[in-house]
């Protein structure tokens, strides 16, 4: 089983490791257009106006487009670790421990707009790219990485069950055949149900905890929900969609 995870926003600074390279990282199908993005994202740094605009970003972060011109010479920290925020606090991989931290390793993968997929083990330096980035000059990233993404997905979805927890518009960065998807929905005493937005990735996190670490190897989507339940969750199956149901 791979859990595919959203990436974040926010990212750790600094690391221990060398420098990026490319070749070194997994899925090494996706290299040539990691690298041709990697270089975009240093050119583009040169001029903070147009990253600005092509990024998303206001002058006050500013740091993050320093960040892409050190793409190449910055140091390293394993993809899993350098990613922050709601989710990963939730996941809070670092305080696991033996045979489940070494399941974590091998089982956890984070969507990236930058790098496509990543291992939790992959090494990389802080960025900023997000799936709905606008380059100069360029097609939109979904239209760049789908023909490259969809098939090293396709393969690892042959051999193993990808539950797929990215948000949408990463989801929109390559489909994924027999994917469990899962969604997050707050329900109201009188039994109204809503979206959950912002707080939806605390309980993906609390998921991707529990199928990082079980001792199962869950290959279909009743098995995802009964770890899910396991854990404390309301779950909902209908096929491959489970939808966690949370108090409003």
């Amino acid at each position: 089983m791979i859990v595919l995870l959203p990436p974040s926003e926010t990212k750790r600074t600094g690391g221990d490791g060398p420098p990026l390279r490319l070749e070194t990282l997994s899925s090494p199908q996706l290299t040539g257009l990691r690298a041709e993005l990697v270089d975009e994202l240093v050119e583009l740094a040169a001029d903070p106006e147009v990253s600005r605009s092509a990024l998303g970003l206001s002058a006050s972060q500013d740091a993050e487009i320093e960040r892409n011109a050190a793409l190449r010479t910055a140091a390293t920290t394993p993809a899993i670790q350098r990613y922050t925020g709601v989710l990963y606090d939730a996941l809070d991989v670092d305080s696991l421990r033996g045979a489940a931290a070494a399941r974590a390793g091998a089982r956890l993968a984070v969507g990236s707009a930058l790098f496509g997929m990543l291992r939790a083990t992959d090494p990389i330096p802080a960025y900023r790219l997000s799936a709905s980035a606008k380059l100069p000059g360029k097609p939109g990233l979904a239209k760049r990485w789908r023909p490259v993404l969809e098939p090293v997905l396709a393969e690892i979805a042959s051999a193993e069950l990808i539950v797929d927890l990215r948000s949408g518009s990463y989801a929109a960065l390559a489909g994924i055949p027999g994917s469990v998807r899962v969604d997050v929905v707050a329900e109201h005493p009188d039994g109204r149900r809503i979206s959950v937005s912002h707080f939806n990735k605390a309980h993906k996190g609390r998921l991707a905890r529990a199928l990082a670490s079980t001792r199962a190897e869950p290959d279909d989507a009743a098995a995802v929900a009964a770890i899910a339940r396991r854990a404390g969750m309301r779950v909902e199956r209908d096929d491959r969609r489970l939808t966690i149901v949370v108090a409003a």
